[in-house]
């Protein structure tokens, strides 16, 4: 039997909270998916609304506080094979199983798979498997009761379960917890020997490739034959052969001149088949994957300027401009090879070349590591502890070993993998957060961050730097949040001060940082139903999970942008704020190069639509955040950034060319026509991987009058940046400042602007007029005279339609909140 072999599943609730109106859940059941979760058969069944419709998170927290049964009928033909089991890869969470009537075993791990023998207790016609789940809420409940209160963050103590920790609801997460046969579920049945698991370790030996393929064997208890294995990747072929019983096996293969892996703006990313072989006697097993050949290591040792974070691949360092990584759906089982290639683009396309899959999510499916190892796509891996004390007592302590075990022997072939993290915040948690009065003593995780996961992962993917926990100062004796060491996160900014405090700091590597912005009007419009809408609606609450998020929005204009006075002129604001404050960010720390080493943005993406942090959000839509991205985390940045003795253009060049160009500096007028006041030409040169710092001369930094000039900078190649000597709340800007048209293409259309004066952070939101439609560039600046087209496509909406709503709210600038 596999999950797609044909049988048929049923779920129905078996007790707890079920609302008299869904009485009859109790009674029959529903048809079920395996994979699956309880909320996604319910709603495929029409049993409940959409989840992320409205208010219909509260109205269907009963699910969560719910058991549920999952059955199926299958026949089973016995075949010439000894053993049979019921392999399980994830199981989500507490679960009883029973085929036939026969326990075969409890669960309450999400994170790890799980084999029970059923050798015997199949039956050559109709068996019946039933998986009992309990329900989430009230097991995490019933654990924290009996194990302590370990403090931890937000409503449930997720903490006390080996369960997805946001699938409980997070600051930017839904609360629907899910129940349900999450992974793939099948009998195998089979003689002698099989493989039980294979780490294919790539490694380099001067210009020849090296695999160390470590193998574990499962042997029946009559297996009396010698086993063969033969290993094949790069047109070697390794043998060997151990003898019956032998549990572990290691070959060793080399591969002339191999050509190496590279992350995505180093090189390329060539991948080796390979194919594990095993016989024994009559009995044959195998194992196929792929690997790329390089070497991986983290740099923290002490300088002149504290201690550094610095990833090198083949010993060449890698400035890492990234982004946080979290599950791409609430309902994690819809989510297949074709949405992780969508999400991982959506990195690739803002220049980003590393992805954290953070501590509060899950393992993801191989799909997402063989996309990020086909792209080059840089994988940095939270073992799944987030923001939260853990006991170190059993039964969670022999949990965690099992699961990270296993995590660390299914990913470690891939070429991505590049760095272990022991958790989310917890160390700094310990450290700052209040936790030690109500610990009292107990232990809180310190032993899986800094004595179990290390010694997995030194045992099982040696190869793979590991990291205590993000932030981290890689010394016992240093606050973990020290800018001056390891990683930082930055959240100071968002939370209490204005984004100007960026600059005030100086970080060797920032691992979190981030500002919130609401999603696309379409994508907010479609769950939000609130009349009239309203920042503060009921509704719109519900998809605003940030403590005093909406105060924070607000407070956090400062004197960038003054207060909206309309729901169209707070969804521009607010998403506008959001791309500048993350952006400032970038540029600063870009500036420091080499003292910083790299960013990582919270976050890439939403897992239903909300207010958030995201930079894509739940519909797949670009934010304007994420266009700003695009821009500061390009091969190469010019920011103009203010220095002890005035302005710089500071040029980070992060590529393998030295980069030369001619530009040109001037300071111009902010009304109509454009006046330039002062203009200077120089040439830039910067070599490759390296920044420069250039400053301005006196006559482009003196503005005559502050409020209506500006500096603009700009590369013969292409590249500009700007400088503005007030905010733009001080700032004379022009109304109405340019003009559009509109022209049909084959897949879309395109809109023509031109400016009339400065016109300020240029963006287009077709969604406005049709949700299917995306556009290609956003936040554009525009000097008088200048012309910007934008490109539609996936509209289903006819040009002829549309050329008379060009105008606010589809067309915005900054110069629209201004004037």
């Amino acid at each position: 039997m596999t999950t797609d072999g044909g049988a048929a599943w049923t779920v129905r609730a078996i007790d707890g909270p079920v609302p008299d109106r869904h009485s009859a859940l109790l009674a029959a059941p529903v048809p079920a998916t395996v994979p699956g979760e309880v909320h996604t058969d319910l709603l495929a069944a029409g049993v409940i609304p959409d989840p992320f419709d409205g208010d219909n998170e509260g109205k269907l927290f009963w699910i969560g506080r719910t058991s549920w049964s999952y059955r199926t009928v299958f026949d089973w033909e016995a075949d010439e094979h000894a053993v049979q089991e019921l392999v399980a890869d994830g199981l989500d969470t507490a679960a009883r199983i029973t085929l036939n009537g026969t326990e075969l075993g409890k669960t309450w791990n999400q994170h790890r798979s799980y084999r029970f023998a059923v050798t015997g207790l199949l039956v050559a016609e109709r068996n019946e498997l039933v998986i009992e789940f309990a329900s989430p809420v009230a097991t995490a409940n019933q654990l924290r009761e009996a194990s302590g209160m370990w403090p931890h963050t937000n409503l449930h103590p997720y903490n006390a379960i080996r369960k997805m920790a946001s699938n409980f609801g997070w600051d930017w997460g839904i609360d629907v917890a899910t129940a349900g046969i999450w992974r793939p579920l099948r009998i195998e049945s089979w003689s002698g020997v099989r493989i039980d698991s294979v780490r294919p370790l790539a490694g380099l030996d001067r210009d020849n490739g090296v695999l160390d393929t470590r193998l574990a064997l499962a042997w029946a208890d009559d297996a009396t034959d010698d086993a063969a294995i033969t290993v094949e990747v790069g047109g070697t072929t390794t043998e060997m052969t151990v003898a019956a019983g032998t549990a572990e096996a290691g070959v060793t293969s080399t591969i002339d001149a191999v050509d190496r892996w590279w992350p995505r703006g180093y090189g390329e990313q060539p991948l080796y088949d390979v194919q594990v072989s095993l016989q024994a006697g009559a009995n044959e097993d195998a194992w196929q994957g792929r690997v790329g050949f390089r070497t991986i290591t983290m740099d923290v040792a002490p300088d002149e300027h504290g201690g550094p974070f610095i990833l090198s691949v083949n010993g060449k360092p890698v400035y890492v401009r990234g982004a946080n990584w979290i599950p791409d759906d609430a309902f994690v089982t819809r989510l297949n090879r074709s949405t992780y290639e969508a999400g991982i683009t959506d990195a690739i396309d803002a220049n980003m070349n590393l992805l954290r899959v953070w501590g509060g999510g899950i393992y993801e499916s191989d799909d997402f590591y063989d996309v990020c190892d086909e792209l080059g796509v840089l994988v940095w891996q939270d073992f799944l502890f987030a923001c939260a004390a853990y006991s170190e007592d059993e039964p969670l302590w022999s949990e965690v070993k099992a699961e990270a075990e296993q995590a660390v022997t299914r990913l470690s072939r891939h070429a991505s993998l590049a760095l272990w993290n022991g958790n989310n915040e917890n160390i700094w948690g310990y450290v700052e957060w209040g936790w030690r009065v109500p610990l009292a003593g107990r232990s809180w995780g310190e032993g899986y961050y800094f004595d179990l996961l290390p010694g997995i992962v030194a045992e099982l993917d040696p190869r793979t730097p590991y990291s205590a926990g993000s932030p981290f100062s890689y010394d016992r004796y240093i606050h973990p949040n020290d800018e001056r060491n390891g990683t930082m996160h930055v959240w100071d900014v968002w939370n209490q001060v204005d984004y100007s405090t960026y600059r005030k700091y100086k970080p060797r590597f920032v691992s979190e940082f981030g500002f919130q912005g609401p999603p696309a009007w379409s994508t907010l419009t479609s769950v939000v139903h609130d009349e009239p809408l309203d920042p503060y609606g009921e509704q719109m609450l519900v998809h605003q999970k940030a403590h005093e998020g909406n105060l924070k929005l607000e407070r956090g204009l400062g004197d960038h942008l003054p207060k909206w006075s309309s729901m169209d002129d707070w969804h521009w604001t607010t998403q506008l704020n959001q791309a500048r404050a993350v952006a400032y960010g970038i540029e600063h720390f870009r500036s420091l190069f080499p003292l910083n080493t790299g960013a990582i943005v919270w976050q890439l993406n939403d897992n239903w639509p909300v207010v958030s942090w995201a930079a894509v959000d739940g519909n797949g839509i670009r934010k304007p955040l994420w266009f700003a991205l695009r821009r500061v985390y390009a091969d190469r940045l010019l920011t103009v950034q203010p220095c002890e003795d005035g302005l710089v253009v500071a040029s980070h060049n992060d590529t393998d060319v030295a980069w030369s160009t001619e530009l040109t500096v001037s300071r111009r007028s902010t009304r109509p026509g454009g006046e330039v006041f002062a203009s200077e030409q120089f040439i830039l040169e910067v070599p490759a991987r390296s920044n420069a710092l250039n400053e301005f001369p006196e006559s482009i930094t003196t503005p005559t009058d502050a409020t209506s000039e500006y500096i603009e900078v700009r590369a013969a190649d292409g590249t500009t940046a700007y400088w503005y000597f007030v905010e733009d709340t001080a700032l004379q800007l022009t109304a109405n400042p340019c003009t559009a048209e509109v022209t049909a293409t084959p897949n879309g259309y395109t809109v023509t602007v031109t400016a009339t004066a400065l016109t300020k952070d240029l963006a287009l939101f077709p969604d406005r007029l049709d949700p299917t439609a995306r556009v290609d560039t956003c936040l554009i600046t525009l000097n008088p005279g200048d012309t910007h087209t934008f490109h539609v496509t996936n509209t289903t909406t006819a040009p002829t339609t549309i050329t008379i709503t060009i105008t606010k709210p589809v067309l915005r600038t900054a110069n629209d909140l201004i004037t």
